[in-house]
């Protein structure tokens, strides 16, 4: 898989972004570098593009979504048309780090028509709209009904989040709010912090700065929470028959690893194909699912008639 930068200069360790940095200003690159790159990109062979920036939803807005041209065509500079070139590139494409914009509703659609994956990694922190502007996040009160409506357009879209817990001033009842979102939303993929200060960050001069044992402790029951809603979630998947992406050949023991399009690299699950399969790393291949744990597969090729 490769990276999509969207941006020059990003500091995070990846081979393509399209907004530069992850801290900073924004500044979108063209469109048309973009897509001539992941277009030599696949052509080098890679089989899947990661598609992340600093805020990957906001890409096109610094530059007033103005004209680039892609293969001689004038195409605007936002997201949905950088989807839908890169949709077309015959590969997995998959969106990170998108904020919950109404542009993010508009990619929607193309993940519904198999032209991207159906996967969004929305980034909401927390659920409690005075916790989100207390950290001056996008997001309100109106998550739920945006996931919502996402899963109508798409009914197979995964969503990754990740939260914050502890953050300087949240109640328990705050806390219990978020828990609350979680249980409701039921995210397939997430991850937890403990609030940790950092230097130069503005949240280190609120007030009701939390102790490091609760900070912790609340993270601990929130994934709980989630490994329960992730096990139930993935345990529906048994006797389904599932695309996948191998990553590595079979070990000694006869076991591929391989992803589905509900799995990024690195982050997420994984899908163990086992009985000694004929594949390789790169090799697309259906699986059927046998058995699963609180966040990965088992399965077993699906063999030809």
């Amino acid at each position: 898989f490769s990276y999509i930068k969207i941006a020059e200069g990003c500091n995070h360790h990846c081979t393509f972004c399209i907004i530069p940095s992850l801290r900073g200003p924004l500044v979108s690159r063209p469109i048309g570098s973009v897509v001539r790159e992941a277009s030599n990109l696949v052509k080098s062979g890679v089989k899947e593009l990661l598609v992340i920036a600093q805020d990957t939803a906001a890409y096109g807005q610094d530059v007033k979504y103005k004209l680039d041209f892609i293969g001689g065509r004038a195409v605007k500079t936002n997201i949905k048309v950088l989807f839908e070139e890169l949709g077309k590139l015959g590969v997995w494409v998959r969106p990170h780090y998108m904020y919950p914009y109404a542009s993010v509703d508009e990619i929607v659609p193309l993940m519904a028509e198999g032209k991207i994956l159906p996967y969004l990694d929305v980034p909401f922190q927390h659920a409690h709209p005075r916790i989100l502007k207390a950290m001056k996040r996008p997001g309100s009160e109106y998550n739920m009904e945006r996931i919502n409506a996402w899963r109508a357009i798409c009914p197979d879209i995964t969503i990754r989040s990740t939260f914050i817990t502890g953050f300087p001033g949240e109640t328990e009842e705050e806390f219990q709010y978020l828990l609350d979102f979680l249980k409701e939303a039921r995210l397939n993929r997430v991850g937890c912090f403990a609030y940790s200060p950092v230097e130069g960050a503005a949240a280190n001069d609120l007030p009701g700065a939390l102790p490091e044992s609760v900070r912790v402790e609340r993270r601990e029951r929130f994934m709980e929470v989630q490994s329960e809603i992730s096990k139930e979630l993935l345990r529906e998947k048994v006797g389904k028959t599932i695309k996948v992406l191998v990553d590595e050949a079979p070990d000694e023991d006869g076991i591929a690893t391989a992803r589905s399009s509900a799995d990024a690299p690195d982050i997420d699950g994984l899908v163990f194909i086992e009985g000694n399969p004929d594949v390789k790393p790169g090799d697309f291949v259906d699986v059927k699912v046998t058995d699963s744990s609180d966040y990965d597969l088992f399965a077993e090729v699906v063999k030809e008639p």
